[in-house]
């Protein structure tokens, strides 16, 4: 039986990928393993699928500001180093696939020391400092967007394209509404600040909610401990996260309010819904997602508002616009061309293994 095993963590969009790919290979009859953090959200995603054994390791946070943690966890991550290249060293793969985040690293090296084949996946336009430090000591390394291969040796990389998880295709809208509590009477926006959620976004929305769910309403994901209880009212719910529920919650959504994670960001492509893109700032991040909300937008399919501009009479407004606009979102959406990028990378995983 070959063997594979996954590694991506610190946010959900490092592991949407691999939940993408895993069903795929359990189909064909492969041992899936995942190395993951001790408590990430990995650890609680992957404990969905019971085939899929799970083994955590110790892991170090790679910032770019000052931090006093900045001390102890280089330690961390040579701790995870050892115990990611015993466990690779114990079970032997026949590939490693990364999607990259912080506890990738240390495995991505222990591969290197086992010389066992690795293939990264990197979602953004540019690569994230975790996957930079890793393409050195990988085989391959698939791209969301075009754009990426020009800054990665032509040998190395192939754009695949967006890995979308089936299940995001099978929602049904009547089990969202029926969720949520809502009904057909007004459209319905989806607003989402990534697992970890966003304060300033959810400040923003439950300030102008008066005036928002006069016309709209409104599913909010808060994020961890972001929920206020404070707030009841008809046609606005709020959750910290949702899993199992999205693909139905996304089915009966009109318009999507969002952080710019390409993970996202494409799978809205890919069920057509228009969105209004808050990416987060220079100052909270490598500016990444500002580079994949100006793409989209520069494609048609999305409006951005700037987290500097971000206000709830701007919120309430840009809603509106795009909402108003939907017709041409969609229509553009339906003109882009989507690969099969669940396909591409199955097929290059099983090249490299074969080898």
């Amino acid at each position: 039986m070959k063997t594979i095993m996954f590694t991506g963590g610190g946010s959900a969009g490092h592991v949407t990928v691999n939940l993408a790919l895993i069903p795929r290979f359990l189909e064909e009859g492969w041992s899936v393993q995942y190395i993951g953090s001790e408590s990430g959200i990995e650890r609680q995603l992957i404990a969905t699928i019971p085939q899929v054994k799970y083994f955590p390791i110790s892991t170090g946070k790679l910032r770019r500001y000052i931090d006093m943690q900045n001390i102890k966890d280089p330690f961390k991550v040579v701790k995870g180093l050892f115990q990611a290249y015993r466990l690779i060293k114990k079970n032997k793969p026949s590939v490693i696939f990364s999607k990259g985040g912080f506890v990738s690293v240390p495995v991505v090296l222990g591969a290197w020391l086992n010389k066992v084949p690795l293939l990264i996946h990197e979602s953004d336009l540019t690569p994230g400092l975790a996957n930079r430090i890793s393409i050195p000591f990988a085989t391959g390394v698939c791209t969301t967007f075009p754009e990426t291969g020009g800054m990665l040796k032509a040998d190395k990389s192939r754009h695949v394209g967006a890995v979308i998880r089936e299940e995001v295709k099978q929602g049904n809208a009547d089990r969202g509404r029926a969720f949520c509590g809502f009904t057909r009477s007004k459209p319905i926006i989806l607003i989402m600040g990534g697992s970890l959620g966003a304060r300033k976004i959810n400040t923003a929305v439950r300030q102008s909610l008066t005036a928002l769910t006069k016309q709209f309403q409104i599913v909010h994901l808060c994020g961890k401990n972001q929920v206020d209880p404070s707030i009841v009212m008809p046609g606005y719910k709020q959750f910290e996260y949702v899993n199992e529920q999205l693909p139905d919650l996304l089915a009966m959504t009109d318009l999507v309010i969002s952080r710019a994670g390409s993970n996202s960001i494409f799978e809205f492509l890919s069920l057509k819904k228009p969105m209004l893109l808050i990416p987060l700032t220079k100052e909270q991040s490598r500016g990444d997602q500002i580079l994949n909300a100006q793409s989209f937008e520069k494609s048609g399919f999305a409006e951005i508002l700037y987290e500097e501009k971000l206000t709830a009479v701007t919120l309430e407004e840009r809603a509106a616009l795009v909402y108003a606009n939907r017709a041409a979102y969609i229509e553009r959406m339906n003109m882009s061309e989507e690969a099969n990028a669940l396909s591409a990378v199955f097929d290059w995983i099983n090249e490299i293994a074969k080898k």
